[in-house]
């Protein structure tokens, strides 16, 4: 798995031991800003197309990347401080549950988006 990244590296008896470093922590560390850049070109890109069937395409998946986005901030709280935002507010139940949704209404709101700029592209 990529969290972990073995290195070799000689411990003090000279023999080579692994030595772990966590990428996870970097690769959340760069994911955030890249994926709020991601957020608001999808915007610029939906108003800069005003309208129409490929402007309300690409707000549709905007909206998706946002619900997608504030997931992710949720995920990587929850990684690096330990506290499930979703569970804490919610309960372990609704938390989940809140959770699931979260990943329904942004693959679907994406999908949506998708499917209306195939549709509209695809008419000869």
């Amino acid at each position: 798995m990529l969290a972990y990244m073995p290195l070799l590296a000689q411990d003090h008896t000279g023999h080579n031991s692994a030595v772990t470093l966590d990428a996870a922590f970097w690769f959340g560390i760069m994911e955030l800003p890249f994926l709020f850049i991601c957020v608001y070109f999808a915007f610029k890109t939906a108003a800069a197309l005003k309208g129409g069937v490929f402007g309300n395409g690409m707000k549709l998946m905007a909206w998706g990347f946002l619900v997608m986005a504030v997931g992710h901030m949720h995920m990587q709280i929850d990684h690096f401080f330990g506290v499930n935002i979703f569970n804490s507010l919610l309960g372990y139940l609704l938390g989940n549950l809140a959770w699931f949704v979260a990943l329904v209404v942004t693959w679907s709101l994406s999908s949506l988006g998708f499917y209306s700029i195939y549709k509209a592209s695809s008419h000869k």
